[in-house]
């Protein structure tokens, strides 16, 4: 087999590569060599991101790790879920079908798809405070739409990595509307736990209040009294024996006294469907898409906060379980855009069920699932049973519920942290009863906020200091006094930034007569623009008043910043940028050695 020479290699290369120019512009615009590449590298980081949201090998290894506990604590909760699902189904507006629907459906996707082993998803009481203007305003269609989209903007959120960011909020906020959704939840059960016809009104507390002036015109003891005593048992019950589900077990009992009793009073929840409807997009309409955007963002907003705080609730009472918040956003995303395709309302994980199925002994996600699938076969199978259920008893176990919600001891105690964690938990509580819960929770994140800046700025100083200790070489004592007389040095402590900068440049600027300012940032943590040019109006201050600025210690990270201002101009172009505060003295020193205020060394 023979070589070929290098000038028959050259000439084939020529001839490649005139042919390679010569197709190149029959094709059209040449495409950049490396753009292929790139947008393959994207594909391939796109689906990379997307595989890691999606279900793995070691969730399946999980559920065969301890099947039979699983199940149990997954029927356990099914026990306990069923009242709630119908309850909330009835007070969200969309019947307790939907609740079912809810449960059955985002539960076992939330489960299968969701970053979390252990957490139980479903209907709540806060999505249910969200939901009540929505079917007021835009109806039933309008919830099921506003779930779907909702669903896909927590699916988004999930893309872009926003899970870890959930964990900067505060407790206080968590605990204020914690509280709130407790105070909301009460009130929205009145109507039916008193038996009246559900009044008119926006608000929760004006609807509440119209419902008591209603039964005290005519008083529906009866439904009262079932209320009550369904409440009752589950609060005494919890304290007695709190393993046994006494939710399910008041409701049963108060549907068996209605029946045996014929108390036609208690009005009870009415037919429902032994079955789920088949999927459908029948209730999208496009056109009302852009009004229905801002209640979607609300929805998503709290189905992603509800969601991961209950997982993260569930880490706390587990070793060893840790979710992924990213996959957990993911689960329920999807499962937000599939329960509306069902009728369901849109769910989040669910703090009081998922407590439960850790407490039944769950370690995989497999007892959710259990949960899920326990609640399908009774809709499947006993919807003629549940469909007698007054509805004074499953405001009973509302009633009871956010009554529990309520933790005196975590609210004593955040009270009693700060005053600024009391003022933040009692305006967040506030706003949830006045406003809805995602102006409260954005309400408490502001003050909060302004809370913490003030507290910060508050940290930050800028002291004068005795350079005695950093003066270069020997010195006299007259020296020292001569100096002294002549130059001041300020340390300044802690963040130099908006919320503290025109503090400290009126502080310099009240500086006495001297002829030099030594200014020492090496303690400074932290630098933002307004901060940088504040700065720089201070030394400009300075310089109109003849006196000059050396500027020592300035942090790597923080020189962008003054550089993107120019803050730095006029100290560098006359050479007084120091590394060190000594080296700043002896700079200070020839300056005055100069000017004739010191004696030539």
């Amino acid at each position: 087999m023979s070589t070929p020479s290098p000038q028959g290699i050259q000439d084939t290369q020529g001839i490649q590569g005139i042919q390679g120019t010569e197709d190149a512009t029959d094709a059209g615009p040449r495409v950049p060599a490396g753009a292929p590449v790139r947008a393959r590298g994207a594909v391939r980081a796109g689906w990379g991101r997307v595989r890691s949201l999606l279900p793995v090998r070691a969730d399946l290894a999980a559920a065969l790790r301890a099947p039979r506990r699983d199940l149990t604590a997954g029927l356990t909760v099914a026990v306990v879920a069923l009242p709630l699902a119908l309850g909330f189904g009835v007070s969200s507006g969309l019947g307790a079908e939907a609740g079912l629907a809810t449960a059955v459906v985002a539960g076992a996707l939330a489960a299968l798809f969701g970053g979390s082993n252990l957490q139980v998803s479903g209907p709540t009481g806060a999505m249910t405070v969200v939901l009540v203007p929505i079917v007021a305003q835009h109806g039933p269609g309008g919830v099921l739409t506003v779930g779907l989209l909702a669903g896909l903007i927590v699916v988004g959120l999930a893309l872009a990595r926003a899970g870890r960011y959930m964990t900067y909020i505060p407790a206080s906020v968590v605990e204020g509307f914690t509280l709130g959704i407790a105070l909301v939840i009460g009130l929205q059960q009145l109507p039916h736990a008193l038996g009246v016809p559900e009044p008119e009104g926006e608000r929760v507390p004006v609807v509440a209040w119209r419902a008591v002036e209603a039964f005290v015109r005519a008083p529906n003891w009866t439904a009262a009294a079932l209320a009550a005593g369904v409440a009752a048992v589950m609060l005494v019950g919890a304290r007695v024996r709190p393993a046994v589900p006494f939710s399910i077990v008041a409701v049963v009992a108060a549907t068996a006294v209605a029946q045996v009793l014929h108390l036609d009073a208690a009005a009870p929840i009415g037919d429902l469907p032994a079955g789920l409807p088949a999927p459908s997009l029948g209730f999208l309409d496009l056109s009302a898409v852009g009004s229905l955007l801002a209640p979607a963002v609300a929805v998503a907003a709290l189905a992603a906060l509800e969601s991961l705080l209950s997982a993260q609730v569930a880490d706390g009472m587990t070793v060893g379980q840790r979710h992924d918040p990213d996959r957990e956003l993911f689960g329920q995303g999807l499962a937000n855009v599939v329960a509306p395709m069902f009728g369901g309302v849109p769910a989040t994980g669910a703090i009081a069920r998922t407590a439960v199925n850790v407490r039944s002994g769950a370690s995989s996600r497999l007892a959710a699932l259990t949960h899920a699938a326990v609640l399908a076969v009774i809709v499947f199978a006993a919807a003629p049973l549940v469909s007698r259920i007054p509805l004074a008893a499953l405001a009973g176990v509302l009633l009871a519920t956010a009554v529990r919600m309520v933790e005196v001891g975590s609210l004593r105690a955040m009270a009693r942290a700060t005053r600024s964690d009391g003022a933040v938990l009692v305006l967040t509580a506030l706003a949830t009863l006045a406003l809805d819960l995602v102006y409260a929770v954005i309400i408490g994140l502001v003050v909060a906020g302004a809370l913490a800046l003030r507290a910060v700025a508050a940290q930050a100083r800028m002291d004068q200091v005795d350079f005695r200790a950093d003066l270069p070489g020997e010195h006299s004592e007259e020296e020292h006094a001569l100096l002294a007389e002549h130059i001041v040095a300020y340390r300044i402590d802690g963040p130099l930034f908006f919320a503290v900068a025109h503090r400290f440049l009126l502080e310099l600027s009240e500086v006495a007569d001297v002829r030099v300012v030594i200014l020492r940032l090496s303690r400074v943590t932290t630098m933002d623009a307004t901060g940088a040019l504040v700065l720089k109006d201070a030394v400009e201050k300075l310089h109109r008043r003849g006196i000059a600025v050396m500027v020592s210690g300035i942090r790597p990270g923080q020189r962008r910043v003054l550089d993107s201002v120019g803050a730095l101009d006029p100290v560098r172009s006359e050479g007084r940028e120091y590394a060190t505060t000594p080296e700043a003295i002896a700079g200070a020193r020839s300056h005055l050695r100069r000017a004739g205020l010191l004696p030539a060394a």
